[in-house]
C-alpha cells in the first residue's frame, strides 16, 4: 500500500476550545488515523484530560511546546526597489548618476541578483563592467567610475536617500570640508 502522509505542523490554537497558544506554552499533540488519513490535533493543558493516545482512533500522543513564529524584520534593502532604481537610472543616461548606478549594481551583485560576467578596459582607460541578471539573463553594461574610498560614503548616502532608507543611527550629516584634517590642517597625521 503506497499512501502519502500529509501531516500538518503544530496548530497555533487548541483543537477543542480554539484558544490561541501563547509563546512557549506547553501543549499535547495527538495523531489519529481516520478514514481520510492521519490527522494531527493539538490541545491546551485544560482541554487535554480524557484525550489520551488510546482514544478517538489515536495512534500516538506527545507533549510539545508551542513556539511563536519569529517576526520577520523588514529587509533594509528591497531588491525590487534597488533593481528598479538601477533600471530607471540606466535609461536616463545621465552622466552625473554614474556613481549611483555603479553602487546600485554592486549592491545587487552582493545580493546575488546580478553576476559580473566581464570587465572590459576601453582604450581611454575606462573600465566597463558587464553584469548579467541571474533570473532574467539580461545584461547590464555599467561604467566603473573607479571611486576613491573617500567618495564611496557620500554616494552610498545618496543611494540610501533615493531608496528611502533612513541613515544608520549615529551617522550624522555628511562630513564638512575640513573632515579628515588634523590640527595642522594638512590632512596627514
Amino acid at each position: 500500500m503506497n499512501s502519502e502522509w500529509n501531516i500538518r505542523s503544530c496548530a497555533d490554537q487548541c483543537s477543542a476550545c480554539q484558544k490561541k497558544f501563547a509563546d512557549r506554552e506547553a501543549l499535547m499533540s495527538r495523531l489519529s488515523f481516520r478514514p481520510d488519513g492521519y490527522v494531527r490535533e493539538d490541545f491546551c493543558a485544560a482541554c487535554w484530560p480524557g484525550r489520551s493516545a488510546g482514544t478517538g482512533g489515536a495512534v500516538s500522543a506527545w507533549a510539545a511546546l508551542w513556539l511563536a513564529p519569529e517576526k520577520k524584520t523588514p529587509e533594509t534593502l528591497k531588491k525590487e526597489t534597488a533593481e528598479s532604481l538601477l533600471r530607471e537610472m540606466m535609461e536616463t543616461d545621465d552622466p552625473t548618476k554614474r556613481n549611483v548606478i555603479f553602487i546600485l549594481a554592486v549592491m545587487l551583485e552582493r545580493r546575488r541578483i546580478l553576476v559580473e560576467k566581464e570587465v572590459q578596459l576601453q582604450p581611454d582607460g575606462q573600465k566597463i563592467r558587464v553584469y548579467e541578471h541571474k533570473q532574467t539573463g539580461e545584461s547590464f553594461v555599467v561604467p566603473d567610475p573607479q571611486l576613491r574610498m573617500k567618495e564611496i560614503e557620500s554616494v552610498q548616502r545618496e543611494v540610501m536617500e533615493l531608496l528611502g532608507i533612513p541613515p544608520p543611527p549615529g551617522k550624522g550629516p555628511a562630513p564638512g570640508p575640513n573632515a579628515g584634517k588634523t590640527a595642522a590642517g594638512d590632512g596627514h597625521a
